[in-house]
């Protein structure tokens, strides 16, 4: 599949957030958080919404590409890059987290962890390759003082 064709993370959100929605809606009686305890998620969703602006206005002000698949010409290690590896994924996981807290619903937290496992097992290895790759020990050293998630 060319690099092009691939689908990009963001793409994964939308399809995970309508999965938790819609399976809210089916399995209704799986709701475990009301209000307003449920409230808490929209803090995670606003707190995720910030991280990824954050990481996106780094990479924009760096002129260097967002798309795990292609090569970096900019290493980051300022802003929300110092608190973790990947903060726009961070955001991603708490956005759909936040949005199954706001739902209430278990079944909801599928969505959240398919993001996390989608991330974890495509994006990830292929994009620390490209920074050990493209930055090498600079890079080793930034993953030994900063985590991969918080």
């Amino acid at each position: 599949m060319k690099q092009s064709q691939r689908l990009l993370p963001p793409t994964y959100l939308y399809i995970y957030a309508a999965l938790a929605i819609i399976l809210h809606f089916l399995f209704p009686i799986a709701k475990i958080i009301h209000a307003p305890y449920s409230y808490f998620g929209i803090l995670l969703i606003i707190i995720g919404i910030q991280l990824n602006i954050l990481a996106d206005s780094q990479f924009k002000r760096h002129k260097t590409t967002v798309k795990p698949f292609e090569e970096p010409t900019v290493f980051i290690m300022e802003g929300p890059f110092r608190l973790s590896l990947h903060p726009m994924y961070l955001g991603f996981v708490l956005l759909l987290l936040g949005l199954a807290i706001l739902l209430g619903s278990i079944v909801a937290l599928i969505a959240p962890a398919a993001m996390f496992i989608t991330l974890e097992k495509i994006f990830i290895p292929t994009e620390e390759k490209n920074l050990l790759g493209a930055f090498g020990k600079e890079y080793l050293d930034y993953k030994k003082k900063v985590r991969r998630w918080l």
